[in-house]
C-alpha cells in the first residue's frame, strides 16, 4: 500500500521503464485505444480529479478550474472559468490527451474523447461522446459557472478521463458532428489527481 501519493499528471505521452518497477506493475502498458495509462492498472482507484485551465496565445484572459468526482454513476462536473467574453457562450469538452504544450492552438490535446466511436452530441445523449459537456455560458462579467453530470464517463475506470484534456472553445457548441463547430480553442487544461482534503 501507498502511504503518500505524489500528485501525478497522466497524459502527453506517458510512458513506464520496467528498471526500478516491482513485479506487481510491471504489466501496466498503454492503452492501445487511447495511449494514456489508467489509474487503475496502477493501483489507484481515483475518484477526485482536477483541471486548471489556462488561456491559449492571445486568450490569456481565459482561466479556471474544473473538478471533477466520481459518483459510482458516473461523473460530476463543476466548472468555474473567468475571462470570457461577456454574455458568451463556449463549447466545452474533453479531448483526448493532456497535452496543452501548445499554448498557441491547443491542438496538442487531440481531438473529443471517444472511446467508443460516438457521434457528437448534447450532454446525456445515448450516443453522444462521454465527454460531451455542452456550452459555458458566460454572465455580463466574463464568468461561467457549470455543474452537469457525465454519465457514460468515470474518473479512473471505464472511459476514464483521468490524464485527459479540458478544452474552452471560442464558439458555441451547436451539437452537430463531428464537433460541434465550436471553432478555435481558447482555454486548455489538465485533468490530474486531485488533492482529497480529509
Amino acid at each position: 500500500m501507498f502511504r503518500r501519493i505524489k500528485p501525478v499528471l497522466l497524459g502527453v505521452a506517458v510512458g513506464l521503464v520496467g528498471a526500478g518497477c516491482s513485479n506487481n506493475h510491471q504489466h501496466v502498458m498503454t492503452s492501445s485505444s487511447n495511449n494514456v495509462v489508467r489509474a487503475a492498472d496502477m493501483g489507484m482507484d481515483v475518484k477526485e480529479a482536477v483541471a486548471m485551465v489556462h488561456g491559449t496565445q492571445g486568450n490569456e484572459k481565459v482561466m479556471g478550474v474544473v473538478k471533477f468526482s466520481d459518483t459510482g454513476t458516473g461523473v460530476k462536473v463543476t466548472a468555474d472559468i473567468d475571462g470570457l467574453a461577456p454574455n458568451s457562450e463556449h463549447g466545452f469538452h474533453i479531448h483526448e490527451f493532456g497535452d496543452c504544450t501548445d499554448m498557441a492552438k491547443a491542438m496538442s490535446a487531440g481531438g473529443h474523447f471517444n472511446p467508443e466511436k460516438h457521434q457528437h452530441g448534447k450532454p446525456g445523449d445515448a450516443m453522444s461522446h462521454p465527454g460531451d459537456m455542452g456550452n459555458l455560458k458566460a454572465d455580463d462579467k466574463g464568468h461561467a459557472h457549470l455543474e452537469i453530470t457525465l454519465g457514460s464517463a468515470s474518473v479512473s475506470g471505464k472511459n476514464a478521463i483521468l490524464g485527459r484534456g479540458v478544452i474552452v472553445h471560442a464558439k458555441v457548441d451547436d451539437f452537430t458532428p463531428p464537433a460541434g463547430n465550436s471553432g478555435d480553442r481558447i482555454g486548455c487544461g489538465v485533468i490530474g489527481v486531485a488533492q482529497v482534503k480529509k
